[in-house]
């Protein structure tokens, strides 16, 4: 086996909490309820100090209230679909409605709670969205890993891995790329090492997940 198919599976950390509120009474009143079972939070008092230090690369959840000065909770959102963040958010407020609750969660927040919230519930909404963070950020790893390994891939074997999402066989293959038949089964079970897969099936629904076979020219 290759070294890239002895990859372990990485493991996620445990997310961050991040609470973003004007309010620095109720920031801070949640970091400390936070505290108190072990999870670690960090506040941010307007939308531009959390967007700067937003990190995708980190298992998170984002606890967001609705209405603040200059950045609404919404600019928000909108800027973290527009990353492709996947962090899931619960939004906040004391001023909420249904036409509010039904945008927040119609644009990929998974909760919206009205102030003032009940500790406990509040804390069990976390807990689900911090589990959730951490499906999500496994899965993020994963494809990330992903594309690392068809990186690693020879242009030859690229040409190959094309031509196999076109759902090619090895004598068309062969034929395409003026090359043997064998080579051209050498280089598959090559591209099956290294990308980890356990079929050509299973290869190809992956690698379509996020590579296209025009993806980077040829080489």
């Amino acid at each position: 086996m290759s070294p890239a198919s002895k990859i372990p599976p990485i493991q996620s950390p445990a997310p961050v909490v991040y609470i973003v509120d004007d309010d620095n009474g109720m920031r801070t009143s949640l970091a400390w309820l936070l505290e108190s079972v072990g999870v670690k939070s960090e506040g941010f008092a307007n939308a531009a100090d959390f967007l700067q230090a937003f990190d995708a690369n980190v298992p998170a959840c984002l606890v967001l209230d609705v209405r603040m000065p200059e950045t609404s909770g919404f600019d928000v959102q909108a800027e973290l679909n527009a990353r492709g963040a996947t962090l899931p958010i619960i939004f906040v407020s004391g001023h909420g409605d249904i036409p509010m609750s039904v945008r927040a969660l119609q644009n990929g927040a998974i909760d919206f709670v009205e102030k003032p919230y009940n500790s406990q519930q509040m804390l069990e909404r976390i807990q689900r969205a911090m589990k959730l963070a951490t499906q999500r950020h496994a899965a993020d790893q994963k494809l990330r890993d992903l594309r690392q390994r068809i990186e690693s891939l020879t242009a030859r074997e690229k040409e190959v891995l094309r031509g196999v999402l076109d759902g090619k066989g090895s004598k068309r293959i062969a034929s395409d790329l003026s090359i043997s038949v064998k080579t051209v089964d050498v280089h598959r079970a090559s591209i099956k090492d290294k990308l980890g897969a356990t079929s050509i099936a299973t290869l190809v629904r992956d690698v379509m997940a996020v590579w296209s076979p025009g993806e980077g020219g040829r080489e």
